[in-house]
Parts: C-alpha cells; structure tokens; sequence
C-alpha cells in the first residue's frame, strides 16, 4: 500500500504524535452548523476520526455520528472523550478506502482522511465518498492547502498530501456533485497551512 498504513496511524496515537491536532474542533463545524448546513438529526460519518474532537462537537449538536479510523489508539481517545462529555457515537474500526455502511449518510465531515492518503487511493476514496453520501445528501469537505517546493519537481510529500482543487474536481466531478461557485473560505490551520471549506451536494 502506498502512503502509511495502520501501524504508522497506531504508533503517532500512542505517543500523542499529532501535530495536526487543533486539540479542539475544527472551527468550520461551527460555521455551519450557524448556517444550517449541519442541524440536529442528521447522520454525519467522520471519516479518519482521529482524536474525537470534530465527532464530540458533533453529537453535542444533535447529529447521529458515526466515526470511522483505521487506529484503535485514536478511537480509543474519541472513545474517552465522548465519554467525559457523556456524548455517545457509533465507533468503527475500518479502512476507510474499504468500510460501507448499512446505508448512506445525510453528510460526511471530510476533513482529514482524505488529506492523509496517499494520491494513489485517491479514486477509490473518492468513490467511497460518493456511496458513503445519500442523494441530495453534502460532503462536507475541508480540503488541505499545503503545497511544498518539492512539488514543483514532481515530488508527492506528506501526510498531510496536498489537495490540489483541479484534482478535487476531477475526482468528485459536476455529474455526480453539486458545487458552489468559488472563491471558497479558507480555513486556517495551525500549521500554517488552510484548508478550502467546500460544502458539496450529492446528486
């Protein structure tokens, strides 16, 4: 397999390696859960859960969560932190390029998994969104904006692995979503990177 596996996800879990981590939730949840883009009721599946931070926040507005990792170490720590919150949520342990649900979601947050893919999974994953998401369901997408030098000579560097947005649009194209007119809010992140906030309607 391309990219990092199970063990690399396992190990920087367990030594509390994620600089990534907000250690909060991503501030987009707000925005629109304000908007009514996320509302009370709804199924949401968080796909690459991490720590539990987007999925607390989640189920403390009403939402059905489901969160899916290919870690235990990191649903072991959404695990707890559902439960200090005394929160619940539906915890799967599976490959997100592999995992299918009973049914489809109303949404799917994507804000990390996609990113921490290698390229080379970025059809099918884009394939597992598109069963993941009802008709007229949202992928709810925060696409990484971190493009590096080494890019320029064809170099793929990561996790996290740059989205770039032609590529985006390639594999979750206008016949199968609905896309909003640019430009998109720009999320930033603490690492000095942003990520595209993209509300997407499934057709």
């Amino acid at each position: 397999m391309s990219g990092p596996g199970v063990d690399f996800w396992q190990q920087r879990f367990e030594r509390g390696d994620t600089p990534w981590d907000r250690g909060a939730p991503g501030p987009q949840i707000a925005a629109w859960l304000a908007a009514g883009v996320l509302a009370a009721g709804q199924r949401v599946l968080v796909p690459g859960c991490g720590s539990g931070h987007d999925v607390l926040a989640l189920a403390q507005a009403g939402c059905h969560v489901t969160a899916l990792d290919l870690a235990p170490a990191a649903l072991g720590l959404t695990r707890s932190r559902l439960a200090a919150a005394g929160r619940t949520a539906v915890l799967v342990e599976g490959d997100a390029l592999r995992w299918q649900p009973a049914q489809p979601f109303d949404a799917v947050y994507e804000q990390t998994c996609w990113c921490a893919l290698h390229p080379d999974h970025w059809v099918g994953y884009a394939a597992q969104l598109q069963r993941w998401v009802r008709p007229g369901g949202r992928l709810l997408l925060l696409a990484m904006q971190c493009r590096r030098e080494a890019a320029a000579h064809g170099r793929i560097e990561g996790p996290p692995y740059h989205m770039d947005i032609h590529a985006v649009r390639a594999l979750a194209p206008a016949a199968a979503w609905d896309w909003p007119m640019p430009p998109y809010p720009a999320v930033p992140h603490p690492r000095g990177w942003a990520e595209l906030a993209i509300v997407l309607a499934r057709r």
